[in-house]
């Protein structure tokens, strides 16, 4: 006799991992469009290809912001190499920091760059809110929002908080970041928020005659988009360059010539 019993979720639980898509959202007052760049895995590049692709868009002419949601593991003030503070208005309404034309918010910004930030679920819900709502944002062409890995509360308050025009995958060709980018890209058809398409980092290497490896695997990225029916943005190959512009913080400057044409094309398709 088989005694195994089938788990039920109830309705509630439910509910909480498949929220409704009839949400109270809002703009940002003066930014026309606000993109989300998401990889639901960490250690993809996410950040890296966030940064580069607002710097290529305010290279172009963009009126530029990026807000750095993950606020457990910031990036944005080590990719822009900035230590200093923000400051607020008399309205206690944060001035963003500017770096290469680029208006920059980011918890790195705020707390000591040593200490790990130990706050529960409705603190950082709060932080996020807050980077919404209290940050003097301007007039803007575009808002990258830097979500951080994972689909947990957090990216699913800012979806649920805020009228997101669009968002954009970040995966290796690694089978495991492949099913975590599929994943996040189930979370944003619940959530109602577009999916612009995939871009495909680490995708591979050029050896010294221009021969390509693919060290993490070969075609992860357009497998997914030919399931999910959404474009393939590009593939970004593995490249020193990257290091190059983290080191001395200048993001997409010190790039390779062709990855930065790359960045330019994206940036382009994406905004207009």
């Amino acid at each position: 006799m088989d005694n195994k019993k089938k788990v039920n979720l109830s309705a509630n639980f439910k509910e909480k991992i498949e929220p409704k898509s009839q949400f109270q959202k809002k703009s940002i007052p003066g930014v026309k469009k606000i993109l989300a760049i998401t990889s639901a895995k960490g250690g993809v590049g996410k950040s890296t290809i966030c940064a580069n692709l607002a710097a290529a868009a305010a290279k172009q002419g963009f009126s530029i912001g990026l807000l750095d949601a993950d606020i457990y593991g910031p990036s944005i003030p080590d990719l822009f190499n900035i230590s200093e503070k923000p400051t607020a208005d008399e309205n206690k309404i944060i001035n963003p920091i500017i770096a290469q034309n680029i208006k920059l918010i980011s918890m790195g910004f705020l707390i000591d760059k040593n200490s790990p930030m130990v706050w529960r679920g409705p603190m950082v819900i709060n932080a996020i809110k807050s980077f919404i709502n209290n940050v003097n944002w301007g007039e803007l062409d575009c808002l990258f929002v830097d979500l951080p890995p994972g689909t947990g509360d957090a990216i699913l308050t800012f979806a649920q908080e805020l009228k997101v025009d669009g968002s954009i995958i970040i995966t290796t060709p690694q089978k495991l970041s492949i099913t975590d980018a599929n994943r996040g890209i189930e979370m944003f058809k619940k959530t109602d928020i577009p999916v612009l398409g995939v871009i495909e980092n680490m995708s591979f290497i050029l050896d010294k005659n221009n021969n390509p490896s693919y060290p993490f695997g070969k075609n992860g990225a357009k497998e997914l988009c030919k399931k999910q029916k959404i474009k393939l943005l590009d593939k970004i190959k593995i490249d020193e360059s990257f290091n190059d512009c983290v080191e001395k913080g200048l993001v997409f400057e010190n790039l390779s010539k062709d990855i930065k044409i790359q960045f330019e094309t994206i940036a382009k398709e994406i905004l207009n």
